[in-house]
């Protein structure tokens, strides 16, 4: 009988058919998979279950001139959320983190609540503050926060050069911390360096071990080497403040420069604030009032007159002038800041008694032109490029405004306006021997965000006058500061010599555009005067204690002149001062 069973060749042929179609289904799935459309296949793989986390950059430091950080990293933490865990309690938690760490509610609210199981909370978090916000959320029963590391900004100095340096503002969710100021702001592209990232599946909330694995390693930024003196800015911006608070003024600036590299050693703003906390002070603290704030100069402006026309060979510190009570011009009459009948002084004399008319009569030997001339050469009108924010240019009256009786009161300091690097820069061209060098505040060489390169390997150097001229008007700046004939004998440094010069403006409201009764009250000098090492400048804002420059910015020109030669052991030079005469036939040697 025969087989139920089909013939064994009818099998197998059966067999082979539908192992066939088999393969030729999954040959067909493969083209599909590898061929048409991998990738398409490879992301929806990826979105399903795939997280991407920063890896943070470290940002460069902001050193001294000595490598000492004026602003750095610290240990610091992202908080990070898990929604599948804080989507429940997403309003009370959001409310704990935003006020715990100073966030958005809504942008936190919409983390928490996210379609996803990773979100960042927020960057650079303080690690100490980090875990004190977790601690408190777990006290409360919420879960779903971690940490992962995220270094912090830091200001250890606090106040210190705080005008000058920044401030990172509140913490981005994703981005991080925002720099809002200061070098942190114009250097950011520098300092920031470039965050990495690792990109990992997940299933379930865990990392697959053998899943997709791609690490983009971060680039930490580079550091930003100023030329400040740590210890002598820390000092220069506590004797301003003593100074700007004794007088009741407004406020106040003081530089110190480096006479022969135009390197700037302090930059003392004032008021200024605390860079660990800014918010606790106005905006307006957050800018350098040395370069942002223009004002009228005054009698310091004396000296560049007195050099441009020593230099064009137009006076000499002996030069006779009689200056009367008065003096009537075009427009309305000029008077000295002290009464007198008519006086005999020389040029010296006029610089020492700081004499407006005396000023104002020897400033006839020049045309508008000629003054506004050396004006510009010794850099006023021109922004000093050093690589501070919101610097402005000053202003020189130039065409229809430049007048005979305009260029009366640019003689001696008025009806033009300066910021305080410019003036400093502009009295230390007389302490290099009439050689202008230009200002530097960063070490090296650093480009800004705007792509503008700064620091002393920009350094340029111009001969504004001679150095005969320059070392003429020095000798006529000690009489300034000499006891019997000068104005400020307060401004002496024990010691050493000093070559200086007072200044006090009228100040032009910003409500009437004219001047409203207060003032600007300054000193400008450098020392030792023979052989100066360094150009120290202080201004005041509206003093309410009815002093000036002598009175207000001497004492505190002196108490800086002398931390900063005992500080870099400047020795004295032995000689003795100048002693030109100051008025006529006065009976003294010049030496």
């Amino acid at each position: 009988m025969r087989s139920r069973r089909g013939s064994p060749h009818v099998r197998l042929r059966a067999g082979f058919v539908v192992i066939a179609m088999v393969l030729s289904f999954f040959g067909a799935r493969l083209v599909q998979l590898q061929a048409i459309d991998p990738q398409s296949y490879a992301d929806m793989a990826a979105a399903e279950g795939s997280v991407e986390v920063v890896l943070p950059a470290e940002r460069g430091e902001i050193l001294d001139r000595n490598g000492i950080a004026l602003a750095g990293s610290i240990e610091g933490v992202m908080i990070v959320a898990d929604p599948l865990w804080t989507a429940p309690d997403a309003k009370p938690l959001a409310q704990l983190l935003s006020t715990s760490l100073g966030i958005d509610y809504f942008e936190t609210l919409e983390a928490l609540r996210a379609d996803s199981r990773f979100e960042y909370v927020a960057r650079r978090v303080p690690s100490t503050l980090a875990n004190d916000v977790l601690d408190d959320a777990e006290a409360e029963g919420y879960k779903g926060l971690f940490t992962r590391r995220d270094p912090a900004r830091d200001y250890p100095a606090r106040d210190v050069a705080a005008n000058l340096i920044g401030f990172l503002g509140t913490p981005d969710p994703e981005e991080g911390a925002r720099p809002l100021a200061g070098f942190e702001l114009t250097f950011d592209k520098l300092l920031s360096g470039k965050d990495g990232s690792a990109h990992y599946q997940v299933s379930g909330g865990n990392r697959i071990p053998l899943g997709v694995n791609t690490i983009e390693k971060a680039v930490d930024g580079d550091d930003l080497h100023t030329t400040i003196d740590l210890d002598l800015q820390w000092y220069v911006q506590r004797v301003l403040r003593q100074t700007v608070e004794d007088a009741g003024g407004s406020s106040g600036v003081a530089v110190v420069m480096d006479s022969r590299t135009g390197e700037i050693t302090a930059l003392a703003d004032f008021p200024t604030y605390d860079a660990t906390e800014p918010l606790e002070s106005p905006k307006s603290a957050y800018v350098s009032r040395a370069l942002a704030d223009v004002y009228e100069p005054g009698s310091v402006e004396k000296v560049l007159t007195m050099s441009s026309l020593i230099d064009a060979g137009k006076v000499t510190p002996r030069t006779k002038l009689t200056v009367p009570p008065r003096l009537f011009r075009q427009d309305r009459p000029i008077k000295d800041w002290f009464p007198h009948d008519t006086i005999r002084l020389t040029l010296a004399g006029v610089l020492a008694q700081s004499s407006n008319i005396g000023t104002v009569l020897a400033a006839d030997q020049f045309s508008p032109a000629a003054l506004s001339r050396y004006l510009h050469k010794f850099g006023l009108g021109s922004t000093t490029g050093i690589g501070v924010r919101g610097e402005t240019a000053g202003i020189i009256p130039a065409g229809p405004l430049l007048t005979s009786q305009t260029k009366d009161r640019m003689a001696f300091g008025q009806s033009l306006s300066v910021n305080a690097i410019q003036m400093a820069a502009a009295v230390n061209t007389i302490a290099n021997g009439g050689v202008r060098v230009s200002p530097s505040i960063i070490a090296g060489a650093a480009t800004t965000d705007d792509g503008v390169e700064v620091g002393t390997d920009t350094t340029t150097t111009r001969q504004v006058i001679s150095a005969d001229a320059a070392k003429q008007t020095m000798k006529m700046m000690e009489k300034v500061v000499d006891p019997e004939d000068g104005v400020a004998p307060s401004a002496q440094v024990p010691g050493y010599r000093v070559a200086g010069k007072t200044g006090t403006a009228q100040r032009v409201g910003k409500e009437c555009g004219c001047y409203d009764g207060t003032f600007t009250v300054s000193f400008a000098g450098f020392a030792p005067a023979d052989d100066p090492r360094f150009t120290v400048y202080v201004v005041v804002q509206d003093p309410k204690n009815g002093g000036g420059g002598g009175s207000v910015g001497g004492p505190a020109f002196s108490k800086i002149m002398s931390y900063a030669l005992r500080r870099y052991a400047v020795p004295p030079t032995g000689t003795k001062p100048s002693d030109l005469p100051v008025e006529w036939g006065r009976p003294t040697a010049d030496q």
